[in-house]
Order: C-alpha cells, then structure tokens, then sequence
C-alpha cells in the first residue's frame, strides 16, 4: 500500500484536530488525538490545546490539570516533559519514564560526587528520595523551595570551577531530586503558582494527585501501547521517525512493531512507512490554516519532515538540538511562523512571499489567536531564528 504526501497532510489535519471542521470540544479529546502534549514550555499545552478546540478558554485548560486532572504532566521521551491522559500513564511510566529514570539516577549519583556532596551518590539519592516522600506523604503539595527549607537530606549545591564562564551558576540538586522522583512514578506535578504561561511548580505524592498510584506495565508492553498510539495518529512513519519521538533504542521500536502487527507501506519519499493493521489513506480535506505553539505536539511528532516542510526552512524554524519555534501552516505545509507585537497582537512572519489571499486565511488565525490571549504575551524560550526576525536569502 502507498500512502502519498498529500495522503499524509490530508491525514495530518484531521487526526491531529487543526482542520477547523475536525477541531474537538475539550481539552481531554485534544490530549487523547494527540497522544502526548509537549509542556516544556509551559505555556505549549494551553496554546495547543487552544489550537484544537472550537470554544478554547484558559480556564477549561487549567482545569483539565488542576480540578480535573484529566491531562497529568510528566516526563517521559526523549527526558521531556508531556502531558498525558490518565490511561497512559501506566504505559508512560513502565517504558519511557522508566528509561530515563535509569538514566537521571545513574548522572545525579555522578554529580553528587564530582561536586563533593557526597562520597555515595546513590545513598544520598536514597536517603533524600525518602525524605522528600515521607514529608510528602500527607498529601501536601510543596515546591522545590520549600522542601529545600525543610529537609536537610535536600541540601548540597554544584560547585563553580575557576574555570567557569560568566553565566555558569552554583545550583542546588533539590531539583533534580524530584525531577527524578517524577521520572519514577513517586511524585507529580501539582498546581502551578504561577500564571499560566509560567512555570511555578508544586509537587505531591502521586497517590494523592490521582488517588491511587498507576502500575507500570513492563518496559515491552508500554512501548506497544505508546507505538499503536503513535500510529494512529502520526502513522504512517518510518522507523526512525518512531525511535526520534520515543526516544528508545531501534530493538525497542522494533519489538513494539512486531508487537502491534504494523503494516509497511511505501511513502513518496521512497522509505518504508509503518501503520496499524486496516489503517488506509483517508479522504482529502479542504484547505485550512493553523497557528501552532513552540513545540506543537504535530510539529514535533516526526523526525523526518520533508512531507510538510520544505528543508530550507528547517534551520530558520528549529533550533539545533530539534526543537521548533512557533509556525504558520497551510494546507498541511509550515509556511511560516508567528510572534506578537508590542500590544500582544499575533503578526504571521511567513518564510516567503505569500498571496493575498493565503494572508488572509492566516490571518483569520491570528485575530482567533489573539482574542484566545486575551493581551497576555508569551515568553518563548525556544525562538527559532525566523522567530527573531532572521529572514531566509
């Protein structure tokens, strides 16, 4: 079976809810199409979530996290932080989470040691890991400062060599700490202090958020969950696409395929691309704008993206670690992107030339985006460099 590029674009705007005829009613439908929301910057997940739904309002996002909490941050692929509906969780936490878990311990016993906190990282990871769960056990949501005043198990800053660069700090190891208690499953991401485009986290013990704590499947099992999911609604892609955005090793995507019966298809690219089983192209679309976030879960959802993107706008719109500033879509394609002026008004930069008419269909999304704001600016910490006014040749 082919699926084509148009086939894909086609695919990509009604699975992923930015056809303004298949946008969804809440804020847990838009989290279940997409599969993970990226929320390393805090402000992505309201701003992708508002992207998809008919009526977006701040207050039905805060309260999908918070009162609901239908959508629970947690960090998973790649070391990065998502959101995710609750069912899950249990494959996040058995596979993705757990791998990186594994790894945060292995680097923060290292650390403690090579800044002379410690002679025995892992027994000071232990001894605090303890301390923070038995201060958290009442149900308490505390932040990374609070605890710190708290618990003395917590203390123990790096150390700044003589070598050290202006902007190199002393920091404490609190932080990663609970960074790695979260990877583990133990504590969650409570309520946010701060305002919503901020990152003012509280943390509490997972049992206490949700009620109970989620059971890990196996790494084998979570993996398949979390690949089917993948397909469904980033399929078809090809292997390396897979193993970019789940950040596991080749044998572990291939596994998880073999587990969910995966179907090769050829792709217009000549690769091979992989879908569920009964999965074919679906019908074309009509045309459509889009306004996506720094790290829209669609923009980061392949690692290959030459379907959507022309490859001379890559490095004007992503950093080079990957990471993808704000964009303007057409019809399936990043044509640009967006910023906000001095009265937090949305302004579309596109990276070329665009007609008029295809102006004004952007700029439909613009003004939407804009009334969604409501005259609050964003602070994005991953500008592209079409972001900060750089213009292609």
């Amino acid at each position: 079976m082919r699926f084509s590029d148009d086939a894909r674009r086609a695919r990509l705007a009604v699975r992923h809810a930015v056809h303004p005829e298949h946008r969804l009613a809440d804020p847990l439908a838009v989290n279940d199409a997409l599969v993970a929301l990226h929320a390393t910057e805090p402000a992505t997940v309201h701003l992708a979530l508002a992207a998809r739904m008919h009526e977006p309002t701040v207050s039905a996002v805060e309260a999908a996290l918070y009162d609901e909490r239908s959508i629970i941050k947690q960090l998973a692929m790649r070391r990065t932080l998502f959101g995710f509906t609750r069912d899950l969780l249990p494959a996040v936490l058995g596979s993705a989470s757990a791998r990186v878990a594994t790894q945060q311990h292995s680097t923060l016993a290292k650390d403690l040691e090579r800044h002379d906190v410690t002679t025995d990282g892992a027994a000071w990871i232990a001894r605090a890991s303890a301390a923070v769960r038995e201060r958290l056990a009442h149900g308490d949501a505390l932040s990374a400062a609070q605890l710190r005043t708290e618990l003395p198990e917590l203390h123990g800053r790096s150390k700044v060599g003589p070598d050290a660069r202006k902007w190199d700090k002393s920091t404490p190891f609190a932080p990663r700490l609970l960074t790695l208690l979260g990877a583990e499953g133990h504590i969650m991401r409570a309520a946010n202090t701060g305002h919503w485009r901020t990152s003012r986290t509280t943390w509490i013990a997972t049992e206490h958020w949700l009620g109970e704590r989620p059971v890990p499947l196996a790494a084998s099992d979570g993996y398949a969950v979390l690949v089917a999911r993948w397909l469904a609604t980033f399929g078809p892609g090809t292997e390396a696409d897979i193993v970019w955005w789940l950040g596991a090793t080749k044998a572990a995507v291939r596994r998880a395929l073999a587990d969910i019966n995966a179907v090769e298809v050829s792709l217009d690219s000549g690769s091979v691309g992989y879908v569920l089983p009964d999965d074919e192209p679906g019908e074309p679309v009509g045309e459509w704008a889009a306004l996506l976030p720094t790290l829209d879960p669609t923009v980061m959802g392949w690692k290959e993206r030459d379907f959507y993107l022309d490859s001379a706008l890559v490095p004007y719109l992503f950093d080079s670690n990957g990471n993808g500033g704000t964009t303007a879509w057409l019809d399936g394609r990043i044509v640009g992107c967006w910023v906000q002026d001095d009265a937090s008004r949305v302004q579309v930069i596109p990276a070329r030339a665009l007609s008029k008419r295809d102006a004004d269909r952007l700029q439909v999304e613009a003004d939407r985006l804009t009334e969604f704001l409501d005259g609050v600016t964003i602070a994005n910490v991953y500008k592209s460099r079409l972001m900060k006014g750089e213009r292609l040749p």
